[in-house]
């Protein structure tokens, strides 16, 4: 059972992290009226802190090196861009989780037995109830907001964005509980789906650039325009015949990586002016080390 604690734990350490600040994102962005939709956010913030805790609590010694030090779990910036968002929102966020995350070993340092197991199982069902709540939650809000009902800062993109990501966290937990495993997809699918979350990461970073960050919003509109001609090429491409595009992927993704370590820490050092917080700014880079990671690992392959 290995196989089955260990994904299960690595899956925890990516999205339940994601998951609580995509809860914060949306609770920042509503306005004060909205009360409701404030604590409802809050809640499910809390519930994925509480998950991504007990996974820390699991994880020291069950997961593997490669995710630990790609970047996806935290970054250098994570840490800062925590305190600072804390401070600028008022929402309170654990930092203590971040620090734990960061002293984590890697192999076989424990033994799986039952109690794990059973304890991983436990974490998998309650991420999997939470989870299932807030992608209702988001279709409430995506809904309320194309209806004109609804006012948050957040894109209607955006929202159906992070709502994608939750359904693909979701499937992912399923297969764990019915196969014990996550079915390795095809490679085309998984670009298309990588290469439309980073199209879009570079389209909001470029509509919450302030107007003067003219050279920023012209490099993040040629990511956004590169990423938009990757998934074209994906979508039509051959399922067998991936792997020149996923070469030019790589690359494409190695550079924009690069692009937004430097905008973290410009954003992080208030060197860049924009309405980007910094945790949705260290966000964005961790997904896109998980990407690489993906990629790396698809061409070792």
């Amino acid at each position: 059972m290995r196989e089955y604690v260990t994904l299960s734990l690595e899956t925890h350490l990516f999205f339940a992290r994601i998951m609580k600040e995509h809860s914060l994102f949306l609770q920042a962005g509503f306005p004060a009226k909205e009360t409701g939709f404030i604590q409802r956010a809050n809640q499910f913030r809390e519930e994925f802190e509480d998950g991504l805790r007990r996974t820390v609590k699991l994880a020291d010694g069950m997961v593997s090196e490669s995710v630990l030090n790609s970047g996806e779990v935290v970054t250098e910036f994570t840490q800062k861009a925590e305190c600072q968002t804390g401070k600028l929102t008022g929402i309170p966020i654990e930092i203590r989780i971040t620090e734990a995350e960061e002293r984590l070993r890697t192999g076989n340092c424990r033994i799986v037995n039952r109690e794990i197991v059973s304890h991983v199982r436990r974490l998998n069902r309650q991420m999997l109830k939470s989870l299932n709540g807030l992608i209702s939650f988001k279709e409430e809000i995506l809904r309320e907001v194309t209806r004109c009902r609804l006012y948050t800062a957040n894109y209607p993109l955006l929202i159906e964005h992070i709502l994608r990501e939750a359904k693909m966290y979701r499937q992912m937990i399923l297969e764990l509980e019915n196969r014990g495993r996550i079915s390795a997809p095809d490679l085309k699918n998984l670009e298309i789906f990588w290469n439309q979350i980073m199209m879009e990461h570079a389209q909001f970073i470029r509509g919450l650039l302030d107007p003067t960050e003219c050279e920023l919003m012209e490099k993040a509109n040629g990511f956004a325009e590169d990423y938009c001609r990757l998934l074209e090429e994906a979508r039509e491409q051959d399922a067998k015949a991936m792997n020149t595009l996923t070469a030019r992927t790589l690359q494409t993704t190695k550079q924009y990586q690069q692009f937004k370590t430097a905008g973290t820490e410009g954003i992080t050092g208030c060197e860049i002016r924009s309405i980007i917080l910094p945790l949705l700014a260290d966000h964005v880079l961790r997904e896109a080390n998980h990407y690489l990671r993906i990629l790396e690992h698809s061409r070792i392959q």
